[in-house]
């Protein structure tokens, strides 16, 4: 026992302050700063990193009520009102630039995937390939000239018509702008050859497109009558154009993706044109005998703001105007409702599909002025790690040539960015018009119905 305490004591009091000077002093150690996050999951191809390869995801829920269209049946039953869940959209991006000039990128992913987005029964036939493309660059490092092929978004007529979903100021696009959206497209993608580029302020693509007929967008088309519609007999390219120019930056030129709003981080003032055209892609009956092909010509014209207010506090204005003429043929009219959370009525009308729901007429022949505006609040007003708020507004007015009055179609909105567009809240109230049928057509009623959606996108 006396052994024991010996060595007891001889430890405390030469071994272990022994060691102990050996030790550093902890109070003078400086731990590790945290690695800070990443904002995207990319492989480098070589050491500077000019050749890569990246992967992005996106997912954006909504949880929806919407005031149905009069008429309106869900399942067979009426429905005045409607509660709906679902994903306007699941993406995934792969794309890089694996040589100097040497392109690639592929988006794969679903939309409107909601309780009626049964295809033929099976529920799981949604997602596709959205876009496969390969691209060019003709001068080494620079963007004067690229030239690509595939599957792509790259169109003519708007920024809207490319839009990259993941920055957009609004909770949604404006749909219209995509003019024939699942009609001779893939969700607005074509099979293409392109070239774009930038030369000094001047943004430019230019595309030669193979469109789909309109007998395999997987719906019944109209019969021919006195109303145009897409011609189901010929085939003929498609001709699209769209340039702008850059007064102050230049925009990001990486995918054909145009950006919707860069939350204070560039300052952007774009004057806008374009166009799309094709021969005999509509057809209807004259006399109600000779059956006439015309040409589908689109174009537009638009100003787009984007800027920082004041850089300290964090605060920006985004702004777009843009004036649209739509020329598909006389009397052509399409309805459509984002994701619609209905599939009949009770109250058709007569040579115009799919009325129900939320739905309201987004294309035809005539002319639309659209216009949005946001603001960006200080960073952090909500405090430290909670983000800010950017509240907006659009509006679509409308004079189609099937309609006996104008119409007009207005949202009013709210973000909230925890972390920009990496993880966002979006809460949106919509208000559309009701159109009823009576002896002329489709004519504008006194009714107007609404919707209010909250989406949650999350984004790298």
């Amino acid at each position: 026992m006396k052994k024991l305490i010996i060595i007891f004591v001889w430890l405390q009091g030469v071994v272990l302050p022994a060691i102990g000077q050996t030790l550093p002093d902890s109070s003078n150690v400086k731990l590790p700063k945290p690695a800070p996050d990443k904002n995207e999951l990319k492989y480098n191809l070589n050491e500077s990193g000019s050749h890569y390869f990246k992967v992005t995801f996106l997912n954006q829920t909504w949880l929806r009520y919407n005031q149905s269209n009069p008429g309106t049946t869900v399942m067979g039953e009426p429905a005045s009102e409607t509660f709906d869940i679902g994903l306007r959209r699941t993406r995934i991006q792969l794309y890089g630039q694996i040589t100097d000039r040497a392109f690639i990128y592929f988006q794969f992913g679903q939309n409107n995937f909601n309780f009626l987005s049964q295809n033929a029964g099976n529920r799981k036939l949604q997602a596709f390939f959205h876009d496969a493309l390969t691209e060019y660059t003709v001068f080494k490092g620079k963007n004067y000239l690229k030239l690509g092929g595939g599957l792509t978004i790259t169109n003519g007529l708007s920024r809207f018509s490319q839009p990259s979903i993941g920055s957009i100021l609004t909770m949604d696009v404006p749909v219209f702008a995509q003019a024939t959206v699942d009609q001779t497209d893939e969700f607005s993608r074509k099979l293409s050859v392109f070239a774009r580029g930038q030369v000094g302020k001047l943004d430019y693509r230019l595309a030669i497109s193979d469109p789909f007929p309109i007998t395999t967008n997987g719906t019944t088309p109209p019969a021919i009558s006195a109303n145009s519609s897409f011609a189901q007999r010929g085939h003929h390219k498609q001709y699209q154009g769209f340039f702008t120019w850059q007064f102050l930056d230049k925009e990001a030129h990486t995918t054909p993706y145009m950006t919707g709003t860069y939350l204070g981080a560039k300052k952007v003032f774009n004057l806008e044109a374009g166009f799309i055209t094709q021969a005999k892609a509509m057809w209807h009956i004259s006399e109600g005998i000779d059956t006439v092909y015309t040409a589908m010509n689109l174009w537009s014209v638009a100003a787009f703001l984007d800027t920082p207010l004041n850089t300290d506090k964090g605060t920006a204005l985004s702004a777009y105007a843009g004036y649209f003429n739509y020329d598909f043929g006389p009397g052509y009219i399409r309805y459509n409702g984002s994701m619609n959370p209905a599939n009949g009525t009770s109250l058709p009308i007569s040579g115009i599909a799919n009325t129900q729901g939320n739905a309201f007429p987004m294309f035809g022949t005539g002319s639309i002025v659209y216009s949005q505006l946001g603001y960006l609040f200080p960073k952090d007003m909500l405090g430290e790690g909670n983000g800010t708020l950017q509240p907006y507004a659009s509006l679509m007015y409308a004079d189609f040539e099937r309609l006996a009055d104008p119409m007009a179609v207005f949202n009013i909105g709210i973000n909230w960015l925890m972390k920009g567009h990496t993880s966002k809240f979006s809460l949106d109230y919509q208000n559309r018009p009701v159109y009823n049928a009576d002896a002329s057509g489709a004519t504008v009623s006194s009714a107007r119905r609404g919707s209010v959606v909250l989406q949650y996108q999350i984004f790298i």
